[in-house]
């Protein structure tokens, strides 16, 4: 648990991807893989999901360290940490769910969007927490809620870009990483702009510049 928390401190920009084709599944993670990316977040939202993370977890480089993501039940948590899953996000805070990652020794990420949500997390035994959908939320939910809880940690997702401004305005205001998705991957078939490895580049590049 504590290995995945340290990774994802030293490479805190986290790919959340999924598709039913195998073949782009394996594209996208290779081309993070050689942006600089480490902890990758695939999601359980399609009807390959569990088929294609198995694909995937077998063919993956040894220090990808890969979880699944939109996790909402105990039994979908078992079913993937048996598999090989490194960690669960959920959109959600279920004490179930903590309770099988618990007993696993996997970190178990859950998605609050309030006070009350993240303080039942934090009584679950949780160290990292998902603000979910950031672009709701903003920055400024995060400062403001940051201080109320000073041993948690934060990571924001949903509406992330790789933008240096929007970057400032999340690691500016305490997040410990970012989870990004729809704005990295939309692109991707665009070949007159950077490519997702190039983007991932100049953004840890930018990153641990500005430590």
């Amino acid at each position: 648990m504590q290995e995945v928390l340290t990774k994802i401190a030293v490479h805190p920009i986290i790919p959340v991807f999924y598709d039913n084709d195998i073949e782009r599944c394996f594209d996208i993670v290779e081309q993070c893989y050689e942006g600089g990316v480490r902890v990758f977040e695939f999601v359980n939202r399609g009807a390959k999901a569990r088929e294609n993370f198995n694909k995937l977890n077998a063919r993956k480089h040894a220090d990808l360290t890969l979880g699944i993501g939109t996790i909402k039940s105990a039994e979908d948590a078992q079913h993937f940490l048996n598999e090989g899953a490194d960690f669960i996000v959920s959109p959600i805070v279920d004490p179930e769910i903590a309770t099988v990652c618990q007993e696993k020794g996997k970190l178990w990420i859950p998605g609050c969007m309030t006070p009350t949500e993240i303080n039942t997390a934090e009584k679950c035994g949780v160290s990292l927490i998902k603000l979910f959908p950031g672009d709701v939320l903003g920055p400024n939910f995060l400062k403001a809620v940051k201080p109320l809880f000073p041993n948690l940690q934060f990571m924001v997702t949903g509406g992330i870009k790789l933008e240096q401004s929007n970057l400032d305005h999340w690691f500016g205001g305490g997040a410990a990483a970012v989870g990004i998705g729809s704005s990295l991957f939309e692109a991707s078939g665009n070949h007159a702009g950077p490519s997702i490895a190039e983007q991932l580049q100049v953004s840890f590049s930018y990153l641990r510049q500005r430590q």
